[in-house]
């Protein structure tokens, strides 16, 4: 038994050569070599009479090409900084709408015990009372001769302050005649924009009358103990507004 013949596959077409198809590749052809054939005669040519000319064209791709190098790089990098700057516009803006914590003056490390110092030392200590609170300028002048002034500093805001210290027992008030003293050389001789008297006892009433008359500010006990713990105010921060230039003592003592 004989295998059936398979057909044969149907015979591809051949092309016809078509002469003129040919004939216009060749001039194309021509065409594309005179061209390239004459730019190189040119750049030979300008090569041989102007070398410098091509070197020029030459530094001017290159600065061309680097040119384009350098903007892609600015690009990254402004992209990078407007990513920054979008970052910490959201940052500033989230602390905005964060709660606002008032500072806290700072306080004592340790609490002072006051009754437990010398009279120098209770002048040192409200010195560094004074220079914790922004005072500038805080000297200690107590001693024999300072007519009056223990600590001298000058306030935050510029304002002279002096500084008389009663180191007492607390069976032992400041009178009248303390600020009688005081109130003489504070303002003439010592030029303080803000007198305070400080205490670690208390004052009398008459002393306090005086006080009042004559602007000097009054720190007894109580009043230094919340100072010193920042919770009281400063005592410059008490002065009388119309005791804000030195103003003269009133006139005769006050019992």
């Amino acid at each position: 038994m004989t295998a059936p013949a398979r057909p044969a596959p149907p015979a591809r077409p051949r092309r016809r050569f078509d002469l003129r198809a040919t004939a216009l590749f060749f001039v194309f052809l021509a065409m594309v070599v005179s061209v390239v054939g004459l730019v190189a005669r040119v750049v030979a040519g300008a090569v041989e009479r102007r070398p410098a000319w091509v070197f020029v064209l030459v530094v001017v791709a290159v600065a061309g090409f680097a040119g384009l190098g350098r903007r892609w790089h600015l690009a990254r990098a402004a992209r990078r900084a407007a990513a920054v700057l979008d970052e910490a516009a959201r940052e500033a803006a989230r602390e905005l709408e964060a709660p606002v914590i008032p500072r806290q003056r700072p306080a004592a490390a340790v609490p002072v015990d006051y009754d437990a110092l010398s009279a120098e030392e209770f002048e040192e200590a409200i010195a560094a009372l004074c220079a914790r609170d922004g005072c500038s300028g805080v000297e200690v002048v107590g001693g024999a001769g300072d007519l009056g002034a223990d600590v001298v500093a000058v306030a935050p805001d510029g304002r002279r302050v002096v500084i008389q210290c009663k180191h007492y027992g607390d069976s032992h008030r400041v009178g009248s005649q303390d600020l009688q003293r005081f109130g003489g050389t504070c303002f003439t001789v010592h030029e303080a924009d803000v007198a305070v008297l400080v205490t670690t006892s208390d004052f009398t009433a008459p002393a306090v009358e005086y006080a009042e008359q004559c602007g000097i500010v009054c720190v007894d006990r109580d009043a230094l103990r919340t100072w010193t713990d920042g919770t009281g105010p400063r005592p410059w921060e008490d002065a009388p507004d119309e005791w804000a230039t030195s103003p003269s003592p009133p006139a005769g003592p006050v019992s």
